[in-house]
């Protein structure tokens, strides 16, 4: 009986204890400087032309809690916490009861975590499992119980959380689910909406249909348990298919969320940018996203590609300061949020050749240089064999030069190419321009074998647009806090790291992957735009059996594009042609306004009248034009 009683005793002295301490804390919490819950962790995303492209606490609009549909308040407060309106922040017998439920299972099933806590901890913390983290979260969830009132903490977490599909606040889903403000919302919709934001990405009715709707009848059943619902209403819903909307009203641009996740990508990178976004009460962030240049992106990836799995990734850069233009991760960011231009990795096949051929004039040879094309087997000496073979087994079965070898992309002659200067070369000539992938000097790198990320292989391609200077790309311009403070600026560093004079005969060279005039046992690759283009560019498309690449520039723009299958299965050789007619289209249609540009030509770069495919000497109306360093040109 008396250890009866001195338990009783403790626990009623460690309950006394602890109502001191959280009265305390609760006092101190109201003491301190209020936190700002309309502007903490706001994100204003800008154009190139300052113009507002994606706005709020990441959402679009703050709207009031007597503005939004009565169904959705009782939808998300049954769901994520039925007490909300009953406790101080913290639900002490919730939390008692997941810790029992967890204890008892082995595992963590539940969680305790209320509305004003998850509102904390999606506008102002990471999302870390630390001590010092989960600290934190206590003391700033004491903070806005003690300054605000439930109706605004709710407005506040209503207006900030994540709906999937890129739609951040209530406002933004309901228009972006069913085209309708959030007051309008049926019960079914407030529901849907209600059950997503466990796992936004799952959840929504754009990703998976079937998964919304097993997910709402859960919510409902919360309802139900919390007298929101009857049991009628209860059993009569989801009866019917729920029409979804899917668009964006402000902006129908179905790959610029692509653009948007990669900014976030590269605004986390930033050192410059504070860790916790409670210091800086907001950011506006300046990016260089063209609208036109995303636009005809667009346009034309969805007029060229196939109802299929067939995916796409593309970039759009100025050479001339590195910025990143546009930027496509895929063909519908609604169907699929993985972008490929910065997560992937694929195999580049021949676009890698002209950095081999500028390497290759580097070390002695010219556009002149030749070796024999026919099909070859490579012996090793540790008796290994490398046996690669040109598109459609075409062999020009005789010498040809660098410049046709370009032009037909004629494996052959790369890889004879590459073990003559040495493995090693190409790789240290890759790493100058500014990959940051690690190669191996192997002879198949030659031909593309690795498979390397767009966006640091497009850092690269970059040096050979921008006349030889390695640079920075990059997507943010400028960081600022909601009352104007430049929080970090773009410098801009350039480094001269190619020979001008060699870089300028291998452009050249590039622009004879559209050449008529090397039509003889093959093609030139990129023929079949030829009729497209109206401007002068350096081109080179790239193959292997489950990519199809385009890579070109000019001194006004440097595009990329990639077209294949996630899974690497083969794709319809059509694609070949559709990749080409996408870069066509959209080159063409951002420069058709400006001037052409070219590079201008060294003064110590002679040309000559060749043979297209041999070298020997010809006349204006037989030959095309080679270009040479002084005093390398062929006798």
């Amino acid at each position: 009986m008396k250890k009866i009683k001195f338990c009783f005793k403790l626990f009623i002295f460690f309950i006394v204890i602890f109502i001191v301490c959280m009265s305390c804390l609760y006092a101190y919490a109201y003491l301190s400087p209020g936190i700002d819950i309309k502007t903490s962790n706001s994100l204003y995303i800008y154009d190139d032309s300052e113009n507002l492209v994606y706005q709020g606490s990441r959402n679009s609009e703050w709207v009031a809690l007597d503005d939004v549909s009565n169904y959705f308040i009782d939808a998300i407060i049954s769901t994520e916490d039925k007490n909300f309106y009953k406790h101080l922040g913290f639900d002490y017998p919730r939390i008692a009861k997941s810790i029992y439920i967890n204890f008892k299972n082995g595992y963590i099933s539940q969680g305790g975590s209320t509305i004003s806590q998850q509102y904390v901890k999606n506008m102002y913390l990471n999302f870390d499992k630390t001590w010092s983290r989960k600290i934190q979260e206590a003391f700033l969830t004491l903070k806005l119980e003690t300054h605000y009132s439930k109706d605004e903490i709710l407005e506040g977490y209503i207006n900030t959380i994540n709906f999937g599909q890129g739609c951040y606040g209530i406002s933004e889903a309901s228009q972006y689910y069913f085209n309708k403000k959030p007051i309008d919302l049926t019960l079914e919709e407030a529901i849907i909406l209600a059950g997503i934001p466990k796992a936004p990405n799952s959840y929504n009715p754009i990703s998976n249909y079937d998964k919304a709707i097993k997910r709402g009848k859960i919510v409902a059943e919360c309802m139900l348990n919390n007298k929101k619902i009857d049991a009628e209403t209860f059993n009569n819903l989801f009866k019917d298919t729920i029409e979804i909307y899917g668009k964006n009203n402000s902006n129908n641009l179905q790959t610029l969320m692509y653009y948007q996740d990669a900014v976030m990508d590269e605004l986390e990178s930033l050192k410059e940018i504070p860790n916790s976004l409670v210091e800086s009460g907001g950011l506006k962030i300046y990016t260089n996203l063209n609208i036109e240049a995303q636009t005809k992106l667009e346009e034309s990836i969805l007029s060229n590609m196939n109802d299929d799995d067939v995916q796409v990734s593309s970039l759009i850069i100025d050479p001339k300061s590195g910025k990143i233009m546009a930027l496509v991760g895929g063909k519908d960011y609604k169907s699929s949020q993985y972008n490929r231009a910065t997560k992937a990795k694929r195999q580049v096949g021949s676009t890698i050749k002209p950095f081999l051929y500028y390497t290759a004039l580097e070390n002695n040879m010219t556009s002149a240089s030749k070796f024999l094309s026919e099909e070859t087997t490579f012996v090793f000496s540790n008796d290994q064999t490398y046996s690669p073979t040109n598109y459609a087994s075409k062999y020009a079965n005789k010498e040809i030069t660098m410049a046709a070898a370009l032009a037909y992309s004629d494996n052959i002659y790369a890889v004879k190419t590459h073990l003559f200067l040495g493995e090693e070369k190409l790789v240290e000539t890759m790493n100058r321009v500014g990959l940051q992938e690690p190669l191996e000097s192997i002879p198949s790198l030659a031909l593309g074998s690795k498979e390397l990320n767009m966006l640091d292989y497009a850092s690269a391609y970059t040096t050979l647009a921008s006349g030889g200077y390695k640079e920075d790309i990059y997507l943010i311009e400028k960081v600022e806090d909601l009352k104007g403070n430049i929080i970090y600026e773009h410098k801009q560093k350039r480094d001269l790291v190619l020979n001008t004079n060699y870089l300028y005969i291998l452009n050249e060279m590039m622009t004879n992957t559209y050449n008529a005039k090397f039509i003889s046992y093959s093609s030139p690759t990129i023929l079949s735009i030829a009729n497209k283009l109206t401007k002068k560019y350096a081109i080179k498309s790239g193959t292997t059996s489950n990519d199809y690449w385009v890579v070109g520039y000019n001194p006004d723009i440097m595009m990329m594009i990639w077209t294949g299958d996630d899974n690497n299965k083969e794709i319809d050789a059509n694609y070949s042609k559709i990749t080409k007619n996408i870069w066509a289209e959209t080159v063409e249609a951002l420069l058709q306004d400006k001037e052409e540009t070219w590079y201008d030509k060294p003064q110590n770069v002679n040309a000559l009248y060749l043979d297209p495919i041999d070298g020997s000497f010809k006349d204006e109306g037989n030959g095309t034009i080679y270009y040479f360093l002084k005093g390398t040109e062929p006798n």
